[in-house]
């Protein structure tokens, strides 16, 4: 059985995936919420998504290895992160998922996911 990390082409994959992602991040107008919350520099946020997004996916668990468990919502207290932020993650996500992805079976098994855990990280109203 071949896992959602290789099916999305491995190392290689993920890495386009959220390197396109933050991109994404960094110059769509209506990512800003998401991009405010990031600091100047996107290069350890990009590094991070993909040692988790690596093992997530059922790779090597890059995150884990470095970080120990991912415990996401804690980590991410300190953000503000209410339905606008969400929102513009998942644009940024959607967006690159579709640009980088073609796996049509994949997507369908892992944006719902997705869609759950950023709902899930919010930590304020509106």
């Amino acid at each position: 059985m071949t896992t959602p990390y290789e099916r999305m082409g491995g190392e290689a994959g993920v890495r386009a995936f959220t390197q396109r992602f933050y991109a994404l991040m960094d110059t769509l107008p209506e990512a800003a919420p998401a991009r405010a919350i990031h600091p100047a520099s996107l290069i350890q946020a990009e590094q991070k998504l993909f040692e988790y997004l690596t093992g997530w996916l059922g790779g090597p668990p890059l995150f884990t290895d470095k970080y120990g468990h991912p415990m996401l919502r804690r980590r991410h207290l300190h953000a503000p992160i209410g339905t606008e932020e969400i929102a513009a993650w998942l644009l940024c996500f959607r967006r690159a998922w579709a640009e980088t992805v073609t796996d049509e079976e994949l997507t369908q098994f892992v944006c719902p996911q997705i869609e759950r855990l950023a709902i899930h990280m919010q930590n304020r109203t509106a």
